[in-house]
């Protein structure tokens, strides 16, 4: 609701355009929505189990390829609904729903759209990021519906907040319950070691390794990877790792409604009222519920909890991409698995790319 209303109020200058211009300071040129995220992967991948973290990432590929192949089908039906050609339903519509959002997603697809076809990327981008807006919309809300069945499914879910768990039986290290309290200089090492993370991620996408396979491989990705082999080697001593656990809740829990109104201050309420159509609606929503079924149902195959498979590797593929995930996992109270979700949002983006490229030379060359 923060998201939706902060977006009417703004679109309709009832916040005059000065406080507007103030939050896009905020957010674009202190690139604070980065900064927000990098302390919430650091804290969320050190706090994890090292035993479980190998087989929760091992096992999240296929969820998100289960989320796709979902998505795809019922995409597919909600394009025969309407006399939509399935080719045209994939090309047009799930593929900017579930490449990783705008900047990550619908832009590099209508490059790519425009190097194999020679057509303007613009006749891509304009339809690819309103289909992806509707879809954005049905992804937070059902976040907070998914959040609403996991209160009364309680066996599907590993838990909510800063402690919520993706594998079943597996857990999180409860560094309180180790009466390991951070000191200020525990803080500051904590917080100069999301930083440099947060660089190396950002050498390797732009500099040593900016490409595999011929997909753009963005620094949070790589931030991921990184983060995840020194938790797996235990080298981060437990006064740290808790000291990353602590900047983490400290975000989630202060920082979380900033965000959520400075991801609205981008959003225009009549843009996405004017791509409200019958055809448009219905298969952005069936493609989202696929995205939920394929994703939970593998997740929960390979050893997930399938609510919270759904919510990560599932709808935050069908967000817009970082901002989707953070307004995804506020709505559905899962801010411990943003990993996962930037995992989602920028290896499965990728992947859609790579997708994406094969289906428009196929296809529309």
């Amino acid at each position: 609701m923060t998201y939706i209303v902060s977006a009417f109020l703004f679109t309709y200058k009832v916040i005059p355009d000065k406080y507007a211009k103030g939050i896009n300071t905020l957010m674009d040129k202190s690139d604070f929505l980065s900064f927000f995220i990098v302390f919430l992967i650091v804290g969320s991948v050190l706090a994890l189990d090292r035993k479980m973290l190998i087989r929760s990432f091992a096992g999240y590929l296929p969820a998100i390829f289960g989320g796709l192949i979902g998505a795809s089908l019922l995409g597919v039906l909600g394009g025969l609904i309407f006399g939509v050609n399935p080719i045209n339903v994939l090309i047009k519509y799930m593929l900017p729903i579930m490449g990783g959002g705008n900047g990550a997603g619908a832009v590099p697809l209508s490059q790519i759209y425009q190097t194999v076809t020679g057509d303007p990327a613009a006749n891509y981008y304009t339809f690819a990021i309103t289909i992806l807006t509707i879809a954005n919309v049905f992804a937070i809300i059902s976040g907070a519906l998914l959040k609403k069945l996991g209160t009364k499914k309680t066996t599907w879910t590993g838990g909510s907040g800063d402690k919520a768990e993706l594998m079943r039986n597996g857990g999180i290290i409860a560094t309180e319950d180790k009466d390991v309290k951070p000191s200020m200089k525990d803080l500051g090492g904590a917080f100069l070691l999301g930083l440099a993370f947060y660089a190396l991620g950002l050498l390797f996408a732009k500099v040593i390794l900016p490409t595999i396979g011929g997909a753009p491989i963005h620094q949070f990705a790589y931030m991921i990877i990184f983060v995840a082999i020194v938790a797996a080697t235990g080298i981060v001593p437990n006064n740290i790792r808790a000291a990353c656990k602590t900047l983490q809740n400290f975000f989630t829990k202060n920082l979380i409604l900033i965000i959520m109104v400075g991801v609205a201050v981008d959003t225009n309420i009549n843009d996405l009222i004017a791509a409200i159509t019958p055809s448009n609606m219905v298969i952005a929503l069936l493609i989202v519920i696929g995205a939920i079924i394929g994703s939970a149902l593998v997740g929960y195959w390979v050893g997930f909890y399938p609510i919270d498979s759904a919510i990560t590797a599932g709808l935050c593929m069908a967000n817009r991409g970082g901002s989707g995930d953070l307004a995804v996992l506020g709505a559905a109270d899962r801010m411990g698995l943003i990993a996962y979700a930037q995992l989602s949002s920028r290896l499965g983006g990728g992947i859609v790319l790579i997708i994406g490229s094969v289906m428009f030379g196929a296809f529309l060359k």
